[in-house]
This record gives C-alpha cells, sequence and structure tokens, in this order.
C-alpha cells in the first residue's frame, strides 16, 4: 500500500512539472518600448498611459506579440503645423517580421490612438489569416 501511495504521488508531481514546463515553454511576454524624438516630452505619465493603452487594446493578441515599439515625433520642431505629430508603432511577434503602421494627427496622443487602431486592425488581419490556413 505504501510503495503504491509514494508511486501515485511521484507520478503527480511528474505531471505537474511537466504541465509547467509546457506551460512556460509557450508564455510569451510582451516588452513595450516607448521612444520620442528631442521635440516631444517623453514624461514616465505619458508612457505608463501608452502602455496600459497598448495592453488593453492589444490584449487578444499578447500570447503572439514579443515586442511593442513606439515611435513618437514632431515633424515640424518647434514649429506649429496641421498633422505634425507622428506616431509609429512597430510589433514583433514569434517568427514573423516585424508589423509597422504610422499615424499623423495635430496632436500626440491623436497619433498615439490612430496608430493603435491600424496596428489592432492589421494584427487581427494578420492573425485571423495565419488562423485560416
Amino acid at each position: 500500500f505504501y510503495f503504491h501511495k509514494v508511486l501515485l504521488i511521484t507520478i503527480v508531481f511528474i505531471a505537474l512539472w511537466l504541465n509547467l514546463r509546457i506551460n512556460t515553454k509557450h508564455k510569451v511576454i510582451m516588452k513595450i518600448q516607448i521612444n520620442t524624438d528631442k521635440n516631444i516630452e517623453g514624461h514616465e505619465r505619458l508612457e505608463a498611459y501608452f502602455s496600459s493603452e497598448l495592453e488593453k487594446v492589444l490584449s487578444r493578441f499578447e500570447d503572439k506579440i514579443t515586442r511593442l515599439e513606439v515611435h513618437l515625433g514632431d515633424e515640424n520642431s518647434d514649429k506649429t503645423g496641421i498633422n505634425d505629430k507622428r506616431c509609429l508603432i512597430e510589433v514583433r511577434a514569434a517568427n514573423m517580421q516585424p508589423i509597422v503602421v504610422t499615424n499623423h494627427a495635430d496632436t500626440t496622443e491623436k497619433a498615439f490612438q490612430g496608430s493603435l487602431e491600424k496596428m489592432k486592425k492589421v494584427l487581427g488581419t494578420t492573425f485571423d489569416k495565419i488562423k485560416a490556413y
């Protein structure tokens, strides 16, 4: 009886360990990096807001995305202009080429939101096509 109990406990531990190894092997961690040019103030609050929006909007793809880069810039420098703020979002997904979208707007926040919506659509289409094959 004792032998069967020890054998059963051993089998359970091995099964749990293997399951843990399998789950952690396929877990992809999404890294987010925010870059700004010298004309955009990259405050921590702004970066925290953009990071939380990225995680929220792109959460359905988090198991596929390994890295997200956001590049914010003011193309007219100190001068004012229409749609002079640019946001480029680059997504690196496991085993795929980088996916890049860009949006221009009159504010940094609007440029970011436009790029984020474009990326959401592109990723949805891309991963749906992959799933179909």
